[in-house]
């Protein structure tokens, strides 16, 4: 395939930018989707590169400092060797022309792809044109008998499903059963119910597997044998879940093994397609949010359809947390697990690894839905989904992604207690009813409980409702209600602070109150007084009683301490003084 035939794929309108009859007849390789402003590390010699222009920012009215990003942008395209690049007009209504001047400067073919076409449509279009230029060239490739891979390649270009290709490789290859995973462990695939023993993630060791014995004998622990080694599936992708696995279920010999690489090979431009489709969808909802964000809801229900989600079924929002990216020690254990790509360094500016995971999390739903950076270190995605059921999948899906990712994963990102993640409602696919939503959504993540899945449906209460608020603001607002409360318990061995705390969770009931603190009620009616003249609040009104309680609720639970002992049921004065 060259660059000029995608001028004449059905139905998407690409047009030629800018080119010469030379640079229109160079190889296609594959595609990358991306909208990062130097794209050159993630780029494959050859690669058709389709980017959305969400990185292009027309608001510098200088001709100079534009053209001098187009520039940057068309020379690492060509340091890359990409073979052109396709730019889509959804964002900014066509192409600039300072692209353009920038790619006929550095020799880079530009075409342009219209709002109307996903760029979906345009990764899948050209992968299954690259699939009838594989089939046409299948004769004499090593690895697989030359039936063998015309069988198989025209399965491939059926779209024939993958279970059933890979039984039937395993029938006419003789190979041992294996299976298709992600490098996350996930199963796209397998040629045999029983399910492949996961290949090893570095720096976790087995568990060890306890089989059963009569009762009062002493109970065998079988170390399971290392699961043969998986074999690569066309080159790592740009997170550690785009790479494909072909795992084999039992050791291959010499012969089954040469099989295995034939058959990997085969399968790696359908990888490729899965990553570009991934890429793609990424894009489409990386354009979905900004339009939300921006209120330009007539082009955001555009974008929806575009981003290949249902029409009319109720989207359910997920903000994720995994960290802003992956560090450099993540990395370097990644680049040891076959399969998988080495995470862009310390800084992950698409954030493509936090959608990435988001995304591996929501697939076993099953359903539709389209996952993107959220621009702040973390993730969001629409699901075709109810609530429930997306929060349910949710507590079961992260922590195996965490578990299965190793040091590399989002644990090592997200600090203690691992990735992390909130529900928003189920809303109907419109712009007005999902911009609230994911900002719902957001809290929820914000205001999760410890090691739970948050949802803005258990939002119910105002400990709930603080949750989702900063540390920095909830520290500021207990400090400046309760800072005279806390220097007074840290100089007397009576707490104001557990007094008034009493007080409001016994709904100001002067006798339960004395009952719980085990005192007098004229000392109560004491304390109380004294903390109305040291916060300048009045705990008969209301609106003071709740600015206190929320005040309580934002202190660090150590300061809401008890006495040490029951007081001693003594004369009132005398508490008095102590209490003062």
């Amino acid at each position: 395939m060259i660059v000029g035939d995608l001028l004449a794929l059905d139905e998407l309108h690409i047009e030629v930018a800018w080119a010469t009859p030379d640079l229109l007849g160079r190889e296609v390789t594959g595609v990358t989707s991306t909208d990062l402003q130097d794209p050159a590390r993630y780029l494959r010699p050859g690669e058709v590169v389709l980017t959305g222009l969400v990185w292009w920012r027309p608001e510098d009215t200088r001709p100079a400092p534009r053209l001098a990003t187009a520039l940057r942008f068309a020379n690492a395209l060509r340091s890359a060797e990409a073979a052109a690049l396709l730019a889509g007009e959804g964002t900014h209504g066509t192409v600039p022309p300072e692209l353009a001047e920038a790619c006929r400067r550095h020799g880079v073919p530009l075409l342009s792809v219209p709002s109307g076409t996903s760029f979906r449509a345009v990764t899948d279009r050209i992968y299954l044109r690259l699939w009838g230029d594989l089939q046409a060239g299948a004769e004499g490739r090593a690895g697989l008998p030359a039936e063998v891979r015309r069988t198989l390649t025209s399965m491939l270009g059926a779209d024939a499903p993958l279970d059933g290709l890979l039984r039937r490789a395993v029938a006419d290859l003789g190979v041992p059963d294996c299976s298709l995973l992600t490098g996350a462990g996930r199963v796209l695939a397998s040629s045999a119910d029983a399910r492949p023993v996961p290949p090893r993630t570095p720096g976790r060791p087995r568990t060890p597997a306890t089989v059963a014995a009569p009762a009062r004998l002493p109970v065998p622990t079988l170390v399971p044998a290392p699961a043969p080694a998986p074999i690569q599936v066309g080159p790592p992708g740009t997170t550690p879940f785009d790479g494909w696995l072909l795992q084999p279920h039992t050791e291959p010999g010499p012969a089954a093994a040469t099989m295995l690489h034939g058959l990997a090979e085969l399968l790696a431009p359908l990888a490729e397609r899965a990553r570009a489709t991934a890429a793609a969808q990424r894009q489409a909802g990386t354009r979905l949010l900004e339009l939300l964000a921006a209120g330009a809801d007539p082009e955001a229900d555009h974008a929806l359809s575009l981003a290949g989600l249902p029409p009319r079924l109720p989207l359910t929002p997920v903000a994720a947390r995994f960290g802003s990216a992956v560090g450099s020690a993540a990395g370097s254990a990644a680049a040891t697990a076959p399969g998988t790509a080495t995470p862009p360094g310390p800084a992950d500016p698409s954030g493509a690894w936090a959608a990435a995971a988001l995304a591996e999390a929501l697939h076993p739903t099953a359903a539709p839905f389209v996952a993107a950076p959220d621009g702040r270190g973390g993730a969001v995605a629409l699901v075709a989904l109810p609530e429930d059921a997306v929060a349910a999948a949710l507590d079961l899906t992260l922590p195996r992604l965490d578990e299965r990712a190793g040091p590399a994963g989002p644990r090592a990102q997200a600090g203690p207690g691992g990735p992390a993640a909130g529900v928003g409602p189920t809303v109907p696919p419109t712009a007005a009813d999902l911009r609230p939503a994911l900002v719902q959504a957001r809290y929820a993540l914000d205001a999760r409980p410890p090691g739970a899945v948050g949802r803005w449906a258990s939002t119910a209460s105002l400990a709930d409702l603080l949750r989702g608020i900063p540390p920095e603001v909830t520290a500021a607002f207990h400090q400046r209600l309760l800072a005279p409360l806390v220097d007074h318990d840290r100089h007397n061995t009576v707490s104001l602070v557990a007094t008034l705390d009493a007080f409001l969770r016994h709904n100001a009931s002067w006798s339960r109150t004395a009952e719980a603190l085990h005192v007098h009620v004229n000392t109560v009616h004491y304390r109380v007084k004294r903390i109305e003249e040291l916060t300048g609040r009045s705990l008969l009104r209301l609106d003071d009683r709740l600015d206190l309680r929320t005040a309580l609720l934002c202190a660090p639970a150590t300061l809401l301490r008890a006495p040490a002992a029951p007081e001693a049921p003594i004369a009132a004065k005398g508490r008095a003084r102590r209490a003062g």
